[in-house]
């Protein structure tokens, strides 16, 4: 999955960037479908980006989960570079180009998580609806490809009755299926991939010469972890 997003987001991009995949290792869940597979896999995660960003000195950090994902803040904290994930991502897009937008969620927990994410960032009110496609994340790859599109086409055409102007897909996984959504909702509805989305974001900012901020929130915890001799990353 992690390599497919990285070749659809290739020819998109500026020719002065470069986007490199990373999937988390052992022990991370194989899917984030719950808070336990959340934190899992943000702790297995951070544990091998830390050295790999310390070597590397990459511009920039998508956590390319369509959720409020832990690794995001830990991320922020720890380095200073631009840190989005493919929700907030997609919600601010969304808000730019339509007025209300619904989100295509992939089950019911997930649709629980999306609408109180979407309160979190303050957008509650902009927010058509969240509909379940009641699968699983691997299910994107391991149910025939025509039953996953007519699902997320039927979920998707209910979002737009209820009024969403914009849609955003729920799962990087679905980056290859904004197609066969966009064929079913017309021309006057926009459909956001998140990964996209929240790659040119970044993009952006780095043009920008945007930095985390670190005066607050997102201060580092490394210098305290090796004052109280907790060297545990």
């Amino acid at each position: 999955m992690t390599d497919n997003r990285v070749k659809m987001v290739g020819p998109t991009l500026p020719p002065d960037f470069e986007v490199v995949g990373f999937t988390a290792p052992t022990p991370a869940p194989l899917a984030i479908e719950g808070n336990l597979d959340n934190v899992m896999s943000a702790a297995a995660a951070a544990r091998a980006i830390i050295p790999l960003q310390q070597r590397e000195g990459y511009d920039a950090m998508l956590v390319a989960c369509y959720s409020d994902h832990a690794l995001i803040r830990m991320l922020r904290e720890e380095f200073d570079v631009p840190v989005v994930g493919i929700m907030e991502a997609s919600l601010m897009a969304a808000r730019t180009l339509g007025a209300r937008f619904g989100i295509v969620a992939i089950s019911d927990r997930s649709r629980i998580m999306h609408e109180d994410a979407v309160r979190h960032c303050g957008m509650e009110g902009f927010c058509s609806g969240v509909e379940s496609c009641n699968i699983g994340v691997l299910d994107l790859e391991r149910k025939p490809r025509q039953q996953v599109l007519g699902i997320m086409q039927d979920v998707a055409k209910t979002l737009v009755s209820k009024g969403a102007e914009v849609l955003t897909l729920g799962c990087a996984g679905m980056t290859d299926m904004k197609a066969a959504v966009e064929e079913v909702v017309g021309e006057d509805v926009q459909v956001i991939d998140g990964v996209v989305a929240g790659i040119h974001h970044l993009v952006g900012l780095v043009w920008l010469g945007g930095r985390t901020a670190k005066c607050g929130m997102y201060a580092s915890s490394a210098k305290g972890r090796k004052l109280r001799g907790q060297e545990y990353i």
